[in-house]
């Protein structure tokens, strides 16, 4: 059973093939787990092996390949009539001598796509270069072009069912990120933390259960906190000192990342305090400043200039486009809160608005999940936005 109405697949599908008009393609072969269960439906954890979706333009729905075995996972979650799901033997799973390329090749050729100009997802982060040269030799007089992020691009304006699974979402990310903030005390172990807080993500809500995230997460302790994506340790987590978090809550595979900061103590150093307050200002003032009609770039500038006054120099973006995602990330890989990126925002886009300060021996994180409304924008979350400052004694 698929988890929206077959008609809302069927206008995905259009404007895919809109956009292959439009790029000269009249094959696309989708490889991208996020991109092949938002044309189709399917939701697997099988994307260790080979698989792929290929739409040709000229047809009424495309066609799943994978494993012979996971047709099954394809017949539970998909639209897709029987015909079009089809399966390699168990001799090509992950083998030196055989590779699934050559088969989803055998069957491209046999339907006719095998002199068609044909996009693949060169980007994709399952498509590996030997899968790409085994696809081409397989199909050796078909033109071959990149296809970035086509799909991607698709994704980018969430429909309402969309936006209704990724409110839910928020509710769950409330739970989770509380879940860590009631774990992360003096003398417990980062891991004991981090299993808390992946209970809290598989639990959900009393009205509805969550999904594993596409990232795992990220506990950032002591010194450590001066790193963005490490993961817990079996240390204890020490007084006087700050842990930046960042996690999510999926449902559905649509998230609803969060960031915050924990300082364990009576009184955070002021360095930590001060930037823990003009960073959050400045999150203040980049989602003031989102609304339909500006550019990425202009909601980054909003937050550089609010910082302007520091001495701080930030080079990474201060957020992203996500939403649907499988590991390893939860987003999209299109349009950057950051200068440059001139995307002009639209109604139904969701951005992590993410405000990072990583320095020497230290940081401060603090995020946001936000879509963008016809006025302004909306919060998925609605957890407190300030330095979460907790008295403890040792255990």
């Amino acid at each position: 059973m698929t988890l929206f109405e077959k008609i809302e697949y069927l206008a995905r599908i259009e404007k895919t093939k809109d956009r292959m008009e439009k790029a000269g393609l009249e094959v696309l072969v989708i490889i991208d787990p996020a991109n092949i269960n938002y044309l189709t439906g399917y939701d697997a954890q099988s994307y260790y092996v080979e698989q792929a979706v290929v739409l040709d333009i000229d047809a009424e729905e495309p066609f799943w390949i994978g494993r012979r075995m996971d047709i099954a996972c394809a017949r539970f979650t998909t639209w897709l009539s029987p015909q079009n799901m089809m399966g390699y033997s168990e001799d090509m799973v992950q083998s030196r001598l055989k590779h699934p390329m050559s088969y989803i090749a055998g069957v491209m050729n046999e339907k006719g796509m095998g002199k068609k100009v044909i996009g693949v997802e060169m980007d994709a982060p399952h498509f590996t270069p030997r899968a790409y040269e085994v696809l081409k030799a397989g199909l050796p007089e078909a033109k071959f072009q990149d296809a970035r992020m086509l799909v991607s691009w698709v994704r980018n304006i969430k429909s309402p069912a969309e936006i209704s699974l990724m409110k839910k979402a928020g509710k769950i990310v409330n739970k989770v990120m509380q879940a860590a903030v009631d774990a992360v005390q003096v003398g417990v172990r980062e891991c004991d933390a981090a299993a808390a807080v992946m209970h809290a993500q598989v639990m959900g809500t009393d009205e509805y259960g969550g999904d594993y995230a596409s990232f795992v997460p990220f506990f950032c302790s002591g010194e450590k906190a001066s790193a963005p994506h490490l993961t817990w340790t079996d240390d204890p987590f020490l007084d006087e000192t700050s842990t930046n978090i960042e996690l999510a809550g999926c449902f559905k595979r649509y998230h609803c990342p969060l960031s915050r900061t924990i300082y364990l103590g009576k009184k955070p150093p002021k360095k930590l305090a001060d930037t823990a307050q003009w960073t959050i200002d400045a999150l203040n003032a980049e989602l003031e400043t989102i609304k339909p009609g500006v550019t990425c770039e202009q909601v980054d500038q909003a937050w550089r200039k609010a910082t302007a006054h520091t001495n701080v120099t930030k080079e990474s973006r201060t957020g992203y486009a996500m939403g649907l995602g499988y590991p390893p990330d939860w987003g999209e890989h299109t349009c950057c809160l950051r200068p440059g990126d001139r995307t002009i925002l639209q109604p139904g886009m969701t951005f992590h608005v993410i405000s990072g300060i990583w320095m020497e021996d230290w940081g401060f994180e603090i995020s946001e999940s936000a879509l963008v409304t016809e006025t302004g924008y909306e919060l998925f979350a609605n957890f407190p936005r300030k330095l979460i400052v907790k008295e403890q004694t040792s255990k």
